[in-house]
């Protein structure tokens, strides 16, 4: 929410605020969020106290894909390298190889040797998008982010011919036939830098609307859309 950005001292994607957890000199850390960062916090720095206002923050992504299954997908792919994006459960992580954010995946992809086999879980539309930037065939786990699997193409396709001078900008855990309609596709990082660096424009967000908010902050006069989700 927004009134709970404003009185937060750091904001960011997966990967800044580990990084943020990781550094601070806090005693305690209140992380508002769901409950996989939560974990990633203590996990990175144990020694810190660790408070999750609503315990049931919880992520369809990461609910997706238990250890249990996990564990025995892997032993089904015993000589694959196993690359687990962060919106994962502790257990899951526990069975991993190396995690990756969505903005450090490709440069993690491209350093595993080509010989090597890589299962990616548990986003299979980010593990589709990184098959194609890297030309790397993968095994994917079948999980998906339900915001970003539930936009719907037919109201993006309204919405740019209603917006034609907008760009249209999104996360990519977003399925395939919507990437394709994006002008610049990327992390929640790179996808408010993206808006920064054009002020005064407008932009169709295919991502969570929660990013809204400091995208107007961060650029000045800009119009931001949000593409209704598919009701099925």
């Amino acid at each position: 929410d927004p009134e709970i950005q404003d009185v937060a001292d750091f904001i960011g994607d997966s990967l800044e605020l580990s990084r943020k957890a990781a550094t601070t000199t806090a005693d305690v850390i209140v992380f508002c969020g769901v409950y996989f960062m939560a974990e990633v916090a203590k996990i990175i720095n144990p020694t810190k106290r660790v408070l999750l206002p609503d315990l049931n923050a919880g992520c369809s992504l990461a609910d997706s894909c238990d250890a249990e299954s996990f564990k025995k997908f892997r032993e089904l792919h015993k000589d694959c390298v196993s690359i687990t994006y962060i919106n994962s459960l502790a257990e899951v992580k526990a069975y991993s190889d190396i995690i990756c954010t969505s903005s450090s995946a490709e440069k993690i992809i491209r350093q595993i040797p080509e010989e090597k086999q890589i299962l990616f879980a548990p986003d299979k539309f980010l593990g589709s998008f990184l098959e194609k930037k890297t030309n790397r065939k993968m095994i994917l786990w079948p999980g998906t982010c339900m915001v970003h699997e539930s936009f719907s193409e037919r109201k993006l396709i309204d919405m740019m011919v209603r917006h034609s001078k907008a760009y249209v900008i999104a996360h990519p855990e977003c399925p395939g036939h919507l990437l394709r309609h994006a002008n610049f596709i990327g992390s929640t990082t790179q996808l408010l830098k993206f808006s920064s660096e054009r002020p005064n424009s407008e932009f169709i967000v295919l991502t969570e609307e929660g990013i809204i908010h400091q995208m107007k902050k961060v650029s000045s006069g800009s119009t931001f859309y949000v593409v209704n989700l598919q009701i099925v």
